[in-house]
């Protein structure tokens, strides 16, 4: 790829991330919080230079036509030719660096890919994670809960839980966890990971991030935006009143909310299903395969 290609390329994956980080940024420098987008920022262990470096994947050779672009690309995994005029992934330093943990994520996203969606749980895990707490307990201190306190444990208790995602369900309150029909663990995500899960479909992004630079930039993008679009229904669904800061609500403790959170989830599985198998193909271009 020539130098003024890729620089293209670059410049514009930088417009891009920066119509995304921008204002995280500037509210990060504030000590100000934003209870939907950082989430992105500090669930997430990525920080926004991170995801403004530009990979164009493996397998592809790019021109270095000065000084610049050779900076550019003194970054772990990535090669020099001799002469210093073409930049590569070296595919077989990250494989001893990083192949099991990436045949892990590719047993994951194989079993999820292959995996019925459960469409019934409703997002209760938000609910369940302020469940039983004091207002000083809850995290989101600065939004408002939607219903009473005593209103938000009912919703908890009225319904069957089923949340099948680890690294929600840890966040569980103490009382809440054996409501759960399911107990996840770490070692049964391959087992428990299914397509309609929310969590699931976000960590998309915690997925690409860890198997870059193979995953090329466009992919985490489009990876990024799901996140962000589900991360918007999980906190309209949640308890918390979040009306003030734009955004609408899913009243999911009645009918008309329930099937609007449903129709929402199934947009987002699809999509979270495409990207499962772009991160796949991404995966086997260089070898790595479920287990």
């Amino acid at each position: 790829m020539s130098a003024p290609r890729w620089r293209a390329l670059r410049d514009d994956h930088a417009t891009k991330i920066a119509e995304r980080t921008d204002a995280h940024i500037a509210r990060r420098l504030k000590g100000e919080k934003h209870p939907v987008e950082d989430f992105l920022f500090t669930y997430y262990p990525f920080k926004a230079g991170q995801l403004a470096k530009w990979n164009p994947g493996p397998g592809v050779q790019l021109e270095l036509a000065d000084e610049a672009d050779q900076t550019y690309f003194d970054r772990r995994w990535y090669t020099r030719s001799h002469a210093g005029t073409i930049a590569e992934v070296v595919v077989e330093s990250w494989l001893d660096d990083r192949g099991d943990g990436a045949k892990f994520i590719a047993s994951l996203l194989q079993s999820t890919l292959r995996r019925e969606a459960n469409f019934g749980c409703f997002g209760i895990h938000e609910w369940a994670m302020v469940y039983k707490l004091t207002e000083e307990q809850r995290r989101h201190q600065q939004v408002p809960l939607r219903l009473s306190p005593a209103a938000t444990d009912a919703v908890v208790e009225s319904h069957r839980i089923q949340c099948s995602h680890h690294d929600a369900f840890r966040f569980f309150t103490e009382p809440a966890r054996p409501r759960n029909t399911l107990q996840p663990t770490r070692e049964s995500m391959v087992a428990n990971e299914q397509p309609g899960c929310l969590h699931a479909g976000m960590d998309l992004y915690k997925w690409a991030m860890k198997i870059g630079p193979i995953a090329p930039s466009d992919l985490v993008v489009d990876c990024f935006d799901l996140t962000l679009d589900i991360r918007t229904l999980d906190m309209e669904a949640s308890p918390y009143d979040l009306r003030d800061w734009g955004y609408g609500v899913v009243a999911i403790e009645t009918a008309a909310g329930k099937a609007e959170y449903m129709d929402r989830q199934r947009v987002f599985s699809a999509r979270a299903q495409a990207l499962r198998q772009r991160l796949l193909d991404a995966l086997a271009c260089v070898g790595v395969h479920a287990k």
